[in-house]
């Protein structure tokens, strides 16, 4: 083994040697204006937004996505309507009207005589913030496990795999249920706890993976040999080769974390009143669905379309980043 510490003095001269050992970028030949290649260096992730540009999926779900972090974010400025203000006299009366897209009757009434458009507009920021929350967590917290495992092997490796088979012969929403149940308040943070507790499993493995192929390429063998640190061994040289297919899969996994929100809350086991969810929403609706379908339509139809567009990103960035499947 050779000795992994250097001086200070002579840490700059390593640091440059390890440097000029890196992966192959590939070149990128298409023409120029003018017919000349111009034989510029791109990287992988240059390469994959590259092919990212030239594909109609991904931004047709990039546009919804922008446009669903706009609601999120300012949803003041796609309504008017108070969500929790209620009047009984429009108890399912007011059908939905195609007067004025801002007006509260732009979907109707539900059966507490509550807007609607404006619950389902307000509804997004608490599916958003737990899709995003849950998959920050679970991709920080099981790429750190699986990087830690897959690098170093050995009984640190034993150790967190059997860990992470333990959690992972776990039902998620039925554990999810059970961490939920304890708690009698159950706000956005709670939620994003309990689903993180057991989502953290495919990350694990995924990152585990992809850091044993990546620590056994030439570059980080090179790197070790000039004396490069643990440290910048991961960060610098696996950790950026070995990110790819964890991005791909918290991004897919990010509109099934959303999904799995608005079923516990359809159980009532998510989130709770005060706070507007589509869950919610879609639960209180599940009595009124024969006369009034409109009613379960609108919130359902908008949680189906914010997982549509996280899968489909998912997707085109999968088929980005991956060379055999273009």
């Amino acid at each position: 083994m050779p000795d992994m510490t250097k001086s200070q003095s002579g840490g700059a001269a390593v640091d440059t040697a390890v440097d000029a050992v890196a992966p192959p970028t590939e070149v990128d030949t298409a023409p120029a204006a003018g017919g000349v290649s111009q034989g510029k260096p791109r990287s992988l992730w240059g390469d994959a937004w590259f092919e990212l540009r030239h594909r109609p999926l991904f931004w047709i779900s990039a546009v919804l996505l922008v446009l669903l972090l706009a609601i999120a974010a300012f949803p003041g400025m796609f309504t008017g309507a108070n969500p929790r203000d209620g009047d009984l006299t429009n108890h399912f009366l007011t059908k939905p009207e195609l007067t004025h897209f801002f007006k509260a009757d732009w979907f109707g009434y539900d059966g507490q005589g509550r807007s609607i458009y404006a619950r389902v507009i307000y509804g997004t920021r608490a599916s958003i913030m737990v899709g995003v929350g849950v998959t920050a967590v679970v991709t920080l917290f099981g790429g750190l496990l699986g990087m830690v495992a897959g690098y170093f092997g050995g009984w640190i490796d034993s150790v967190i795999s059997r860990l992470v088979d333990i959690f992972f012969g776990l039902p998620f929403l039925l554990g999810s249920m059970v961490v939920l149940n304890a708690f009698t308040e159950r706000k956005v943070y709670v939620v994003i706890a309990a689903l993180a507790f057991l989502g953290w499993t495919t990350i694990a493995r995924v990152m585990r993976s992809s850091v044993i192929t990546a620590k056994q390429a030439d570059y980080v063998t090179a790197a070790r040999a000039l004396g490069a640190g643990t440290g910048r061994i991961l960060f610098r040289h696996v950790l950026p080769n070995a990110l790819a297919p964890t991005i791909v899969v918290a991004t897919i996994s990010l509109g099934a974390y959303i999904s799995a929100e608005a079923t516990l809350s359809f159980l009532g086991l998510g989130l709770a009143d005060p706070t507007i969810s589509w869950g919610i929403d879609i639960s209180d609706a599940k009595d009124a669905i024969r006369d009034n379908p409109h009613v379960m339509l609108f919130p359902a139809g908008m949680l189906s379309l914010t997982v549509f567009a996280f899968i489909t990103l998912g997707d085109a960035v999968r088929d980005a980043l991956d060379p055999k499947l273009r």
